[in-house]
């Protein structure tokens, strides 16, 4: 299985300012029937997200793609070994928009493939109402709960160009790296 290259705000102390740009910007959605070019960047996606044991979710925009397109598990949560592409331990949506939030909302930590080294404090709802496509082009209205609804907003989030550390509280990273961190997010 090929290895993909996770887009990333910062590496090595440095900001990745190509890369950022993408992951800054609103992706696109596309269009029905979904092109073979769109069919190939959905099975990119699979692809990618298959081939890791350290994600909940991946977003189109986290490995170039800037379009609408995520990809998460919604079985087997605390299983960590790469998902068969074939199964059926993850969901992809497409053009993936939340029509309703219900129930409480919750502070836990979240960590992103795209903000390397960090974690930080994010609100979420518990509950969500999604209208999308799945990889068929087919129409879904699905609700989430608890830490799906959780994934599927962090997600969402990547393809609206926002990220944990715009949502977030608290942020916390290493302290061999604070003065990069503190520079950062003094800006900010």
């Amino acid at each position: 299985m090929p290895s993909y290259k996770t887009w990333c705000l910062w590496a090595d102390n440095q900001i990745n300012e190509e890369e950022s740009k993408l992951l800054r910007r609103k992706a696109a959605e596309l269009p029905v029937p979904f092109s073979a070019e769109d069919r190939k960047d959905i099975a990119t996606l699979i692809d990618a997200f298959c081939s890791r044991d350290d994600a909940a979710g991946l977003a189109a925009p986290q490995i170039g793609i800037s379009k609408k397109i995520i990809v998460f598990r919604s079985k087997n949560l605390n299983n960590r070994t790469p998902l068969s592409k074939d199964g059926d331990d993850f969901e992809v949506l497409v053009n993936p928009r939340i029509t309703q939030t219900r129930g409480d909302t919750e502070k836990d930590s979240e960590g992103c493939l795209s903000c390397p080294s960090i974690t930080v404090d994010v609100v979420r709802s518990t509950s969500v109402k999604v209208k999308a496509l799945d990889r068929e082009g087919r129409k879904i209205n699905k609700r989430y709960t608890g830490f799906l609804a959780r994934v599927v907003q962090h997600e969402i989030d990547h393809l609206e160009g926002k990220l944990i550390i715009d949502r977030g509280t608290t942020i916390y990273y290493p302290k061999d790296q604070k003065e990069f961190f503190d520079k950062i997010f003094s800006e900010k």
